[in-house]
């Protein structure tokens, strides 16, 4: 039998919270919430059986848990163990019973569901996969072409939505026009003050060279006809098809680069 100590400690282990009772005229009602946006993932109550269609009125405790998607929602429910969620929106919410029907691992799995799908937007990209991104640079602006001629790192325009430990692609725009180098964010959210003509900088990135692709190659034109980009003006994500060329495609060669100081300070 799967006891509801045994939910709250997964909890308190991988999420570093703890259940709270809100309605005083049910303290065996638990509830689990996000600390950011208060929502909840998961809600562990005791009611009859008979209430759920099995036979008796001795009470059992159910969790409460919401999934992604409805029709997952009507699938679950035919198993045995998995039933309607117990008053809340029913739509996506299902309650699994606790009393060893369904395995604790599988419980656990579905308040992990439950969990990614009621966290905030915020919390959401701050706790996602590494990220592909294709980002711009303007040969007017900086010298892109020669920019790992002596170093494997450099710093550069802060992107939105890119974090650490993300990829970008970097292309170089006319005259160049291709995708120059693969490298891995190092660093985000450097402040950096820099302002001229019409480019304004507030935090810069610290990346890492990976590699360097022939500027015949992934050209504009390819990016146009083979893969549907037809602008490259700020950070975007890139479809499958281009990242597994990309990765596929052979590098120029590389030599060992020293790395050297800039001006950026460590914060």
């Amino acid at each position: 039998m799967i006891m509801r100590e045994d939910i709250f400690d997964y909890v308190r282990k991988k999420y570093n919270i703890e259940a709270d009772h809100p309605l005083p005229t049910a303290p065996d009602h638990a509830v689990m919430r996000h600390p950011d946006n208060r929502k909840w993932f998961a809600v562990i109550l005791e009611v009859p059986k008979n209430k759920l269609g099995m036979k008796g009125t001795e009470k059992t405790d159910i969790i409460n848990v919401k999934t992604g998607d409805p029709l997952l929602a009507d699938l679950l429910t035919q198993q045995q163990g998995f039933f309607r969620g117990w008053q809340m929106n029913r739509g996506n919410w299902i309650a699994i019973i606790l009393d060893g029907t369904v395995p604790q691992e599988e419980i656990c799995h579905w308040i992990d569901e439950s969990f990614a799908v009621t966290a905030s937007r915020q919390y959401k990209e701050q706790n996602r996969p590494a990220k592909e991104w294709l980002i711009p640079a303007n040969p007017a602006y900086y010298d892109i072409v020669h920019a790992f001629d002596e170093t494997d790192e450099i710093i550069w325009k802060q992107g939105k939505g890119v974090r650490q430990d993300d990829t970008v692609f970097i292309y170089a725009a006319a005259p160049v026009s291709a995708i120059l180098y693969e490298c891995t964010v190092l660093k985000t959210d450097i402040p950096y003050n820099y302002a001229a003509d019409r480019l304004t900088i507030h935090a810069v990135m610290r990346v890492k060279l990976k590699k360097k692709y022939d500027p015949k190659y992934f050209t504009f034109e390819k990016l146009k006809k083979e893969y549907g980009i037809f602008a490259v003006r700020g950070p975007r994500g890139i479809p499958a098809s281009l990242s597994k060329a990309l990765h596929q495609s052979g590098a120029l060669s590389m030599s060992s680069y020293p790395v050297v100081d800039d001006t950026i300070p460590e914060y």
